[in-house]
């Protein structure tokens, strides 16, 4: 390209709804000029729109051959046909949650066998990471469509941290995720989505460069399983329940009437703990509103389990929906170079084919990004 240490602004779109999740290119396209530069060359830009479209028939599952002619795409009400429709294998990167001072359902066990049944869902064909966090943030395993080495990190390479490192892990996954050029990208969550240093204000910054990015994301949430283990907490440290009188030594039951019961009353002087307690109660429930935004803003799955097997049955709708996208592209009307920063359009993505349902609706900003060529 010509244009060396030019800064070329181009346009990102954040993803803010739910079905499907875009990425923006602005492709400059070299076009031969008789009288100016040199080289006689100028470079004008063609925006190209991606999205990330599933698409199912009438029962659910994975529709095949779907075409240009079978959608129809609406921004901010014009029409607009799609430029291509192409189905390429998923990328997927799983994030493990395995630290975490006051956990209780969460296990390394119950994170390894849910990643198993995951990874056994996915097609053969997808490109499958591994990144652990605790007290830090790290990828176990790298790409890979080979089943038995990503099987074989989860085995040998999962270990458990006193802290949770949220924040690092998200920003990790997405630079990751990121810096390949590949397309149908996936983000999987096995996490309670809480930190150990209490920074809601940077997950908020680190969700909102997610959204930035064509990463969907979906969630396999431990925040109810650890709920109730917050509740059994409070009520072994706020005492209550009854019990009969202690008799003397030697005495038996009365042999007529009722035995008397009567309320247990403690008190629990550890203040700090039950601030604890509370604390968790209130983290957890944080996250999981976090959790539940950021898969719906990316075209994600949210799954909340209320017991540990349905963590791994769950898994199977986790995969049906990586493994049922198109990557559709088209050209907007009106181009996003010129759109006023932050300037939010609702994109809708329409069947016209019988039996075809893809239920893509979304909204979008268009965010200014500095790229230096």
């Amino acid at each position: 390209m010509i244009l060396r240490r030019t800064k070329i602004f181009i346009f990102t779109l954040l993803a803010v709804f739910s079905t499907i999740f875009l990425a923006n290119a602005q492709t400059p396209t070299p076009t031969p000029r008789d009288n100016d530069s040199d080289d006689g060359v100028e470079t004008v830009f063609t925006e190209e729109v991606k999205l990330n479209v599933s698409a199912f028939d009438e029962s659910g599952k994975f529709f095949s051959g779907v075409t240009k002619d079978d959608l129809v795409i609406m921004e901010d009400g014009r029409i607009h046909q799609p430029t291509s429709v192409r189905r390429i294998p998923a990328n997927v990167l799983i994030v493990l949650d395995t630290g975490g001072e006051m956990r209780s359902a969460k296990s390394i066990d119950q994170t390894r066998k849910t990643a198993v049944s995951l990874v056994n869902s996915l097609k053969s064909e997808d490109s499958v990471a591994l990144l652990q966090y605790n007290d830090k943030a790290e990828i176990i395993s790298e790409w890979t469509t080979e089943k038995d080495e990503t099987l074989d990190a989860l085995k040998k390479q999962l270990n458990f941290g006193k802290r949770s490192l949220f924040v690092e892990a998200i920003k990790t996954a997405s630079e990751f995720l990121q810096k390949n050029p590949f397309e149908n990208k996936h983000l999987v969550l096995i996490s309670d989505g809480t930190d150990s240093f209490d920074r809601q204000t940077e997950i908020q910054a680190a969700m909102k460069n997610l959204l930035a990015t064509n990463i969907s994301v979906h969630v396999i949430s431990y925040t109810q399983l650890e709920q109730e283990g917050v509740q059994k907490r409070k009520k072994s440290v706020s005492g209550g329940g009854r019990k009969s009188p202690e008799l003397p030594a030697g005495a038996g039951p009365p042999t007529q009437g009722r035995t008397v019961i009567y309320p247990i009353l403690t008190i629990n002087l550890d203040k700090e703990m039950i601030r604890s307690i509370n604390k968790r109660g209130d983290d957890l429930k944080q996250s999981q509103e976090n959790l539940a935004k950021i898969s719906k803003d990316t075209n994600g799955q949210f799954i909340l389990p209320e017991t540990t097997e349905e963590m791994i049955e769950k898994t199977a709708l986790i995969a049906q929906m990586i493994d049922s996208s198109y990557v559709v592209t088209y050209t907007p009307k009106r181009p996003l170079k010129d759109a006023p920063k932050n300037e939010v359009r609702e994109v809708v993505v329409t069947s016209k084919r019988a039996g075809l349902d893809v239920a893509a609706k979304r909204k979008v900003i268009a965010t200014e990004k500095e790229i230096k060529q």
